[in-house]
């Protein structure tokens, strides 16, 4: 499967190796079939096994966890495990709990390497509240130095089961988790995850 956002790009380069293969240009017929080829790999969307377990909050996206913290958003507490999405992972994001949208918000900003901590404040961000069993969850879909674009399938008063697809950011990029304070880490700083399949915190009340 392909997430939607990717056909524009995969089809554009199709069409071109298409005219280029009926006038040949070597070289760059390669390139456009090698660009071809990365637009059909970096927007895959592979089918996940979701958990079948109660009590646990999933990762959000592909990558390597790169800071995992106590941290207050609009004066609540929360534990933050961040996401880190290179130009090789999966870029499709998934729901971490279940729960209602209650707020989706975009907020314009920076584009610094989202590997970068300040890049969960400064950048390009779609800012995702839901109501879950254990309280308020928040989601961030935040755009890198590549990264231009996030998408949010979601919709407000949305109830969106855990593992669902969420999103989509368009190249590297970040995802944090502001999970309810109940929730503890199951994972270390430099562990790589999958969206949809590992459990990133488990709830302990």
């Amino acid at each position: 499967m392909i997430a939607k956002e990717g056909y524009p790009f995969i089809l554009s380069a199709a069409a071109a190796v298409l005219i280029l293969a009926i006038i040949p240009e070597g070289f760059l017929i390669f390139l456009l079939i090698v660009l071809l080829a990365f637009f059909i790999i970096f927007f895959r969307d592979p089918e996940r096994r979701i958990p079948p377990f109660d009590d646990i909050a999933l990762s959000g996206a592909d990558g390597k966890i790169v800071d995992i913290t106590r941290e207050e958003f609009n004066g609540e507490d929360f534990t933050k495990i961040s996401v880190f999405m290179n130009i090789f992972n999966v870029h499709v994001n998934r729901m971490p709990l279940s729960g209602k949208v209650t707020d989706i918000t975009h907020k314009a900003g920076k584009f610094i390497p989202a590997d970068k901590k300040e890049s969960s404040f400064e950048n390009e961000q779609n800012i995702i509240t839901v109501e879950t069993k254990y309280g308020k969850a928040v989601f961030k879909q935040v755009a890198g130095l590549v990264a231009r674009r996030t998408v949010c399938y979601a919709e407000k008063a949305m109830d969106v089961p855990m593992g669902d697809r969420l999103g989509v950011i368009k190249f590297s990029s970040r995802f944090d988790h502001y999970l309810p304070t109940g929730f503890h880490p199951a994972v270390a700083e430099g562990e790589k995850v999958k969206a949809g399949e590992t459990i990133i915190a488990r709830y302990n009340g």
